[in-house]
């Protein structure tokens, strides 16, 4: 028999056998190990009790405990995030927006400087960098250390091999589990990771469905969301727990999302079996807290802010442009605004939320500095005001801005938060993608298919929240 005949005979033997033939072969093996090793090798020694080590991975791998101590860790890290950043925020909102912007702005106008250039660099450029530091760095300065000290811990490989079975029953492989806890940082990040994955058919239902790992730049607009809107809705003793669990609860479905996208795929155009593989879990080891607060501050908070300013300083100035250039009377903002509108309503959005994601398809950070910056642009011009003045109001706060002058009710802020952990990936991941699959059907696929399910979800929960 030929080579490739036996192959093709092996593969049919393959789907004959059950699912969990292979994971069997697996524990067979393990077993045979230890009975040899039982029988062969004698201790005089007395039994010990387990080790540390041991008895944290009973707790943390358990098949029930594992996941509660898993909610409730990352509830106390978003707990945290929430109630730590609210001071620091209104002071760099006080410092940067309301103090610096008018110094500024006046610095311009006593030199002589013409409308235009005031308008487009402090009000647009400035304005822009400004909101992203305000609104952006205090939580990213929490929230990346805490991660970061869990991750050095040794802890997010033990959520990896938590996810490992239910990865397995959805048809995917198990290491696609860490390539989604690789896409929590970023998710070009994790579609790179997917290449640890051999098999073509399971590499690819990784790509597919790592956009759904609520990545660096998403966890502002789900923090602000949850904090604004959630939290208000309890008492202010618990209004820090209700938002941390809400957004617990949206990084939940992120995971439910991807197990279920990963069982139609694997069902469906991306047929196959499933294979198996062995997770070694690293030892544990003592957090060194001021390295991992150094290193988290650098390598990525910094970078995450470093990158949201770059694509900041421009959509400023996009947006500026956008508000300031009339056809007809009226600007080209209100315009694209008025037009993307009914769509928004229909997903329990506003145009402004999708014109400022047409905008911040670079870069998912800059989406919240883009939405108020929107929002005080067309609000103040509504009211006869100059479209380049973004901050004249009487509360400074964010959450003023988008109730007072957006309008926003809690249905939302809800649909915001499911369109940003469902929407499609930014134009790095994009690129990304095509670069490890060498294909535009794929890429296209990758792309689309979050947001469509991103629309149709919102779309529902519209349905059902204006009918009940």
């Amino acid at each position: 028999m030929s080579r490739d005949a036996l192959l093709d005979t092996a593969a049919r033997l393959r789907r004959t056998m059950p699912e969990d033939f292979g994971d069997g072969v697996v524990i067979s093996i393990f077993d045979d190990a230890a009975h040899i090793a039982r029988s062969s090798v004698s201790s005089g020694e007395r039994p010990t009790r387990p080790a540390f080590d041991q008895v944290l991975d009973r707790a943390l791998t358990h098949r029930v405990w594992g996941f509660v101590v898993m909610g409730t860790l990352f509830f106390a890290v978003f707990w945290f995030t929430i109630a730590g950043a609210a001071v620091p925020s209104d002071l760099l909102y006080q410092l940067l927006v309301e103090g610096g912007h008018g110094w500024l702005r006046g610095g311009f106008e006593a030199a002589g400087s013409p409308w235009w250039v005031t308008g487009l660099l402090v009000d647009g450029v400035y304005l822009g960098v400004a909101w992203v530091v305000a609104v952006m760095l205090p939580p990213m300065a929490i929230f990346f250390p805490l991660f970061t000290l869990l991750e050095d811990f040794g802890y997010l490989p033990r959520v990896a091999f938590n996810l490992d079975r239910l990865f397995a029953g959805a048809g995917a492989h198990g290491k696609q589990s860490l390539t989604m806890m690789m896409g929590y940082g970023c998710n070009a990040a994790g579609v790179t990771a997917t290449r640890i994955i051999d098999s073509p058919r399971e590499r690819l239902i990784a790509v597919i469905t790592n956009n759904f790992s609520v990545c660096n730049g998403r966890w502002p607009t789900l923090i602000l969301m949850g904090t604004i809107f959630i939290g208000s809705l309890a008492p202010p003793a618990l209004a820090g727990l209700l938002a941390a669990a809400s957004v617990v609860l949206v990084a939940v479905l992120g995971i439910v999302t991807t197990l279920v996208v990963s069982w139609l795929l694997s069902r469906t155009v991306l047929r196959g079996e499933t294979s198996v593989y062995s997770l070694e879990l690293p030892p544990y080891r003592p957090p060194q807290v001021m390295r991992t607060i150094y290193t988290s501050m650098i390598d990525r908070t910094l970078k995450v802010l470093r990158r949201a300013l770059v694509m900041a300083a421009p959509a400023g100035a996009v947006i500026w442009l956008l508000g300031n250039v009339e056809v007809g009377g009226a600007s080209l903002a209100a315009y694209a605004v008025s037009g993307l509108e009914p769509i928004g309503w229909a997903l329990g959005l506003n145009g402004i939320i999708l014109l400022a994601y047409l905008v911040a398809i670079p870069a998912n950070e800059i989406v919240i500095p883009t939405i108020l910056m929107l929002t005080l642009t067309l609000g103040h011009t509504a009211a006869g005001g100059d479209a380049g003045v973004m901050v004249n109001l009487s509360d400074a706060q964010a959450g003023s801005v988008l109730v007072d002058v957006g309008g926003w009710t809690l249905l939302t802020a809800i649909n915001l938060m499911l369109f940003c952990l469902l929407h499609n990936p930014c134009s790095t991941t994009m690129l990304t993608i095509w670069r490890e699959t060498r294909s535009l059907k794929w890429t296209t696929v990758a792309t689309l298919l979050p947001l469509g399910l991103a629309c149709l979800v919102c779309g529902v929960v519209a349905v059902l929240w204006r009918a009940f």
